[in-house]
């Protein structure tokens, strides 16, 4: 919902600061405030109105003193208003207003009470605290400069420059001046010996239900980011029905190369069998070649899988927001929590299946969540995301892993959620849907596009600059055109060590090809659609 910088620490000049939050404008194009502290302290935001749209603004002040910036949502701030802060007296009706009430109410011990997504930075005099949502889906970033003022900024483009380290703020985490990080967030998930569950299928379809629910909440026009697959079209299934309950029309995005890219094509069945109202995008594989460069400016990586998937959404969000639309939902953490990706398919066993899906779940901030949020918020669109919602993902990890681990190549390797949702007297999605082939959203867009990366990066490597690539990049080294050609790019924007190492690549584990397409994976070479489409990816990046 905005960007936010905060800068702890006397000295730093306002009007810099200003310029410094200006390059995060793109978050918050509606306002944009700033407010220093009696003690020299900098709090600024560039404000996406969505709750309270007319009042809100940020920074906000608590009962006294204290102050604060958030980007996100706080879902629960009702209930948290009609609880235990009900004897506090509220400036504004902002969801984020009740993180600096819990503060001044509780100290540093309340990130547990949250229920949403969230970075933000609270300040009391000199005393502060600084947190970040249980998984990252917010963004933050932390540094310190010459004279030991520490900052802290949605994205890296405004504090790179300015320190001498910086680093990726540590989901689930919650740091002051006396304590130090502190991982507030120890679901029992992240347990791998916790997963024995049966599978509850009634449970999973009333959680996730809830999940959607909670996060139509808003004071702006919502709708569904739908590319025909399981985790979307399920998404949009759930909101669909509940907006029509208030008499409400889900709009639904869809986007592609062409009118027949597979994502487009099972989108438009979704879209109908729901009645959604539905708008697909189109772009052209030199339209997504010219922006690379802004892109990457954009996303803060060099990753190739987030790089592929994140320029048609980038598209998408643009031609989303032009139809004033400022929040979507958005079906990213079901392929981690359910081992939905194709290389799950070739896990040894249940119990490696177990952990890497834990894996991903808590390495989601490094990829499909930095993606799904810099992408979208590049145009001022909030993404949200309700797989990743803290009671679905209590129920739906801990599930016995033999009972989500894929034994075949027919397509069952998220059964759980199908059955959850498969039910003949209303059904949820059709059949086609259900049981469609997994795509990653880079290949579902068309499998041309791709290709045509690599064939551009390869025009735009030499071979002896990919020869040298280590003495050039020592750290993360690229190991394709591809990737060197990203690398380039973010270079350019992040001269910075400490910017490249803010970076994890996504690499899929268990196959030969570790192209992180999912093309790149037997079954998909192997069914039926891929025959027709041969996968030309078979370089290791």
């Amino acid at each position: 919902m905005c960007g936010i910088l905060a800068i702890v620490g006397k000295g730093k000049d306002e009007a810099l600061v200003k310029q410094l939050s200006k390059r995060m404008s793109h978050r918050g194009p509606d306002e944009s405030d700033l407010y220093v502290t009696e003690k020299g302290h900098i709090l600024s935001h560039e404000r996406l109105s969505i709750i309270d749209v007319n009042g809100g603004r940020q920074p906000i002040q608590g009962s006294q003193n204290a102050w604060m910036v958030h980007n996100g949502e706080i879902y629960n701030h009702k209930e948290l208003r009609e609880t235990v802060l009900k004897h506090h007296t509220f400036r504004t009706h902002s969801d984020s207003e009740v993180i600096v009430h819990l503060y001044e109410e509780f100290g540093y011990n309340f990130c547990n009470m949250l229920d949403g997504m969230f970075a933000f930075v609270v300040v009391n005099g000199d005393d502060f605290i600084a947190g970040r949502d249980p998984l990252g889906i917010k963004p933050l970033y932390y540094g310190l400069d010459e004279r030991g003022r520490i900052y802290f900024a949605s994205e890296m483009k405004a504090i790179a420059d300015q320190c001498q380290t910086f680093s990726t703020f540590p989901p689930g985490h919650y740091y002051t001046p006396q304590t130090g990080f502190v991982k507030y967030y120890r679901p029992q998930w992240e347990d791998a010996a916790k997963a024995v569950e049966e599978t509850d299928y009634t449970a999973i379809r009333e959680t996730l239900t809830a999940a959607v629910q909670k996060r139509l909440m808003s004071d702006v026009p919502v709708g569904v980011l739908l590319s025909g697959g399981l985790d979307s079209s399920l998404t949009s299934a759930i909101a669909a029905r509940l907006m029509k309950e208030k008499g409400e029309t889900l709009h639904s995005f869809s986007i592609g190369l062409t009118a027949d890219a597979p994502d487009v094509v099972a989108a438009r069945q979704v879209a109908a069998f729901l009645g959604t109202q539905h708008h697909e995008i189109y772009f052209t594989v030199q339209e997504g070649i010219a922006i690379l460069d802004k892109l990457i400016w954009h996303l803060e990586t060099y990753d190739v899988t987030s790089v592929r998937a994140s320029t048609p959404m980038y598209f998408l969000s643009e031609a989303i927001t032009q139809k004033g639309i400022k929040v979507v939902l958005s079906g990213e953490g079901a392929d981690e929590i359910f081992g939905g990706y194709l290389y799950f398919r070739n896990a040894p066993s249940a119990a490696d299946f177990q952990k890497e899906t834990i894996e991903r779940v808590q390495k989601l901030f490094t990829a499909d969540l930095l993606r799904a949020d810099k992408s979208t918020m590049a145009h001022g669109l909030e993404a949200r995301v309700p797989f990743l919602d803290k009671a679905f993902l209590e129920l739906a990890v801990k599930i016995n892993p033999s009972e989500k681990q894929p034994q075949t190549y027919n397509g069952i390797e998220k059964y759980i959620l199908r059955k959850a949702f498969d039910t003949p007297q209303e059904p949820y999605l059709p059949d086609s849907v259900l049981w469609r082939q997994k795509e990653q959203f880079s290949d579902g867009v068309g499998y041309s596009w791709i290709n045509s990366l690599i064939d551009y990066c390869a025009d735009m490597v030499t071979d002896e600059e990919l020869a040298n690539a280590q003495e050039r990049f020592p750290y993360n080294t690229p190991a394709t055109k591809e990737a060197y050609y990203y690398r380039s790019v973010f270079a350019k924007h992040f001269p910075q060590v400490s910017a490249a190492q803010t970076v994890r690549r996504w690499i899929p584990k268990w196959q030969a090809n570790t192209d992180p397409s999912g093309r790149a994976n037997e079954a998909h070479v192997n069914a039926d659609m891929a025959l027709s489409c041969p996968v030309k990816i078979d370089i290791a990046v």
